[in-house]
């Protein structure tokens, strides 16, 4: 039985689906907070059960008889982040799980400038110190944020940002298909993986040269002080501490954090990984870039 956690969200459910067809149906099972949601997949023959990582043994029922647990990193940062990824943890070792993988990413170290890359870190620590193998899946930096990064500069065409560096901006569809691959391969990687990462690294002077050629109208890129970017995310009612953590993505990719480019998803592909201009062709409004 392989047990995947956050299988109603972006990342966790498009897991589910790849895997589904590698594996017998009765062979996966999710943990998620609202079954309901899952119903799709309990149709399909998936056994879905209630799981939060409140706390280990919560997750008890959600986990039995698991032989790995696939723990979808949560949506959250710091020490809240932390104790979640834990309990998840100690809820696969208590259910005899004899693998456990995480979604960890790229730029995973106790000294990086991005707070979540340092609770990806502690993770893995814990990770080691369970004493079950695992697996940790180094995922490129999702395409899906610099989508978000990009926000309205898409229709106003300027892209209004701190200095950056360049990332390996990975598709969600992408990495959902190697997670599955390797799940399905049981062992295949013991520890952290490679970095799955697209092709190329890029800034994002390169994605508005990207925008210019896909749109036919010029985008051009701006660099704003960070505390003037800060200061118009507060404005805009972004909390503080998530301010702070957006400017950390900033200050890592100037850093090269994430700037690695890796074969390793190819190959568990079969192909190339789905390049950030293929994004925007499909998310661009009708008329546009076609």
């Amino acid at each position: 039985m392989i047990i995947v956690t956050g299988a109603t969200g972006q990342l966790g459910r498009q897991i589910v689906e790849r895997l589904l067809s590698r594996v017998p149906a009765n062979r996966v099972g999710v943990s998620v907070r609202d079954p309901q949601r899952a119903k799709e997949f309990a149709d399909r023959g998936v056994r879905v059960r209630q799981g939060s990582f409140t706390t280990a043994a919560d997750l008890a029922y959600a986990f039995e008889g698991a032989s790995q647990v696939l723990i979808v990193s949560v949506d959250k940062m710091g020490e809240e982040a932390v104790r979640q990824h834990r309990a998840a943890i100690e809820g696969a070792v208590a259910a005899g799980a004899r693998r456990i993988l995480y979604t960890s990413h790229m730029g995973a170290g106790a000294s990086s400038r991005f707070q979540a890359c340092r609770d990806h870190a502690v993770t893995e620590e814990a990770l080691r110190a369970s004493g079950v193998p695992f697996t940790s899946l180094r995922n490129g930096f999702y395409t899906a944020s610099a989508m978000q990064f990009l926000g309205h500069a898409m229709r106003s065409g300027e892209i209004v940002l701190p200095a950056d560096g360049p990332v390996s901006w990975t598709a969600h569809a992408d990495l959902a298909e190697a997670a599955a691959v390797i799940l399905a391969d049981e062992g295949r990687f013991d520890g952290p993986t490679p970095p799955l990462t697209a092709a190329r690294a890029l800034t994002f002077d390169d994605i508005a040269g990207i925008a210019t050629e896909v749109t036919g109208r010029t985008t051009t890129r701006t660099t704003v002080p960070d505390d003037r970017f800060r200061q118009q995310l507060v404005e805009y009612g972004t909390p503080d501490e998530v301010a702070d953590q957006l400017l950390g993505v900033f200050a890592a990719g100037r850093a090269g954090e994430f700037a690695a480019v890796d074969p390793t998803l190819a190959t568990l592909l079969g192909r190339e990984p789905v390049t950030l201009e293929a994004v925007l062709r499909e998310q661009l409004p009708d008329g546009e870039g076609h």
